[in-house]
């Protein structure tokens, strides 16, 4: 899932990234805008998911994906869009355009 908020007074806006379910004991979000370098995610106890919360420029998408147990990986089910990627698979898409 992600949430979004956007700041009158800056160029950025606040992405959290959230994960649930599979069953993973490590999720990590990798992207453009960390070069593809997983970064770990918060797990939060009582939502049983795992957050992630980056500022990122607006007016530009950025291609992404959850990393679990870094083994496996997975999209965004809410993403703003999909684009496919050099693994004949799919990245997610955050868009951060207002």
């Amino acid at each position: 899932m992600l949430k979004k908020r956007f700041f009158k007074t800056k160029d950025e806006a606040e992405v959290t990234f959230e994960y649930s379910g599979n069953g993973a004991e490590n999720v990590a979000i990798v992207g453009e805008f960390n070069d593809w370098e997983p970064v770990e995610m918060d797990f939060v106890k009582r939502d049983e998911a795992f957050r992630a919360r980056v500022r990122l420029p607006k007016g530009e998408n950025f291609q992404f994906r959850y990393l679990l147990d870094g083994e496996s990986w997975a999209n965004d089910d809410e993403a703003d869009d999909y684009v496919g990627n050099e693994f004949g698979s799919k990245n997610s898409v955050v868009s951060t355009i207002e």
